[in-house]
């Protein structure tokens, strides 16, 4: 009987485990062996020649008399990259959890509702809706009409193509990937817990701070990786909203495979950013999984 149970869930995995292994593992083997292979002279790679000059280039590069010295260019795009992603997160951060919190206090008739409204920028394509906050941030724009016909004198918005308007783009973007975890997070929320606070002396920002903010933890560390970790690999927001000037990670990557035609480069530089995702994710799982059950 268990030999047949285990038959039956081994063909029922059986398709999915296809599926990853094709589109996902197999693109990855084949993005690690280019990135240990040769540049060819005109792009490209050299097949079969192996060098970890890609890995090499991420700090170092080769002067005039062919010695490795320190090349800091790299570095700088990931650490702008990580600071742009971070100032996102925090933005995202201070506009998600309190419309998670308002929306896990409000009868289950509406909550539904209002998660409906929460998802509705993912029905128009992030290519459109780039292009609207263009429209809404240039000089002669939108917000800018609306500043100047209430009398307030901006000079021409000179908010796009900044790293302001980037953080924005990037923050209406993946604003619900925070909402929905802390939400989750705060809808098993036991409200006896933040009567019982009351009861014994706590004021708001207490009942805040000892009860609620701990209990919504593991939504709160959620939805911070679930919004940091796509923003280190945005490329149409920078693309658009940067206007090209301040190159991101996935952007330095397109222009490896694309005009700088390094593909070990483009190749190496995508698995240090991978390195970086996975890191991420074990120091998440190594926080929060002893975490009562009831916490999460």
């Amino acid at each position: 009987m268990g030999s047949i149970l285990r038959s039956k869930r081994f063909w029922l995995v059986a398709p999915a485990v296809v599926y990853i292994g094709f589109f996902m593992a197999v693109p990855l083997l084949q993005m690690a062996y280019v990135s240990m292979l040769e540049r060819g002279d005109y792009g490209g790679v050299n097949w079969g020649v192996f060098s970890m000059d890609a890995y090499i280039s991420f700090i170092f590069e080769r002067d005039l008399m062919d010695n490795l010295v320190v090349n800091t260019d790299y570095l700088q795009i990931f650490a702008r990259s990580f600071g742009l992603s971070a100032m996102t997160t925090v933005f995202a951060l201070l506009l998600g959890f309190p419309t998670a919190f308002y929306i896990s206090t409000q009868p289950q008739s509406r909550r539904n509702f209002l998660i409906f409204l929460v998802t509705i920028p993912f029905w128009t394509n992030i290519l459109v809706r780039n292009y609207a906050w263009m429209l809404l941030l240039r000089n002669g724009g939108l917000i800018d009409g609306a500043l100047n016909w209430m009398g307030i004198e901006t000079g021409g918005l000179d908010v796009l193509y900044t790293p302001y308007a980037v953080s924005i783009g990037l923050t209406y973007t993946y604003l619900p990937f925070m909402v929905l975890p802390i939400y989750a997070s705060l809808e098993k929320l036991d409200h006896r817990l933040v009567e019982a606070a009351f009861d014994l002396g706590a004021d708001k920002r207490r009942a805040m701070s000892r009860v609620i903010l701990p209990l919504a933890a593991p939504g709160i560390a959620a939805g911070c990786i679930l919004v940091f970790i796509p923003c280190l690999g945005a490329y149409v927001t920078p693309e658009l909203l940067g206007g090209g000037k301040f190159m991101m990670i996935a952007n330095l990557i397109g222009s490896q495979f694309g005009a700088a035609r390094n593909w070990p480069l483009g190749a190496g530089l995508g698995f240090v950013l991978l390195a970086l995702v996975l890191i991420s994710m074990m120091v998440y799982s190594f926080k929060f999984k002893s975490l009562p059950e009831e916490s999460r």
